[in-house]
């Protein structure tokens, strides 16, 4: 499947540097309506962004020290919505956790897409 969302990586960088990152589920803390749903990762947004869905631009924050490695374009079906999700500071094993979370345990339909410096 070819993918046509293009992400502009150098964009995100400066509104994450500019904006910083608030972490508001850290790794092992349950979803806020699904309490059997616990996350892998940690998982925040970009202050003063806004994603399709109104809400701030999601990110998963992990351990590495690389900045942002991909990103995420989700469709959940349940709400009819899709929303970008980026992927900040990961190991490619990381990246694949957070993959499986989205599609295993929150039931998106996802497209990964990798910064060409992370393959």
């Amino acid at each position: 499947m070819e993918n046509k969302t293009i992400i502009d990586w150098e964009y995100w960088e400066l509104q994450i540097k500019v904006n910083g990152i608030v972490i508001d589920r850290p790794k092992g803390k349950a979803h806020p309506t699904y309490s059997h749903i616990i996350y892998p990762i940690d998982y925040g947004y970009i202050a003063n962004t806004r994603g399709s869905d109104g809400e701030e631009v999601d990110i998963f924050i992990g351990s590495a020290e690389n900045g942002l490695v991909g990103a995420i374009m989700t469709i959940d079906n349940f709400k009819n919505e899709k929303e970008l999700k980026l992927l900040w500071n990961m190991s490619k094993e990381e990246v694949s956790i957070v993959y499986r979370f989205i599609r295993d345990s929150l039931k998106m339909e996802e497209t990964i897409m990798l910064r060409k410096e992370f393959d």
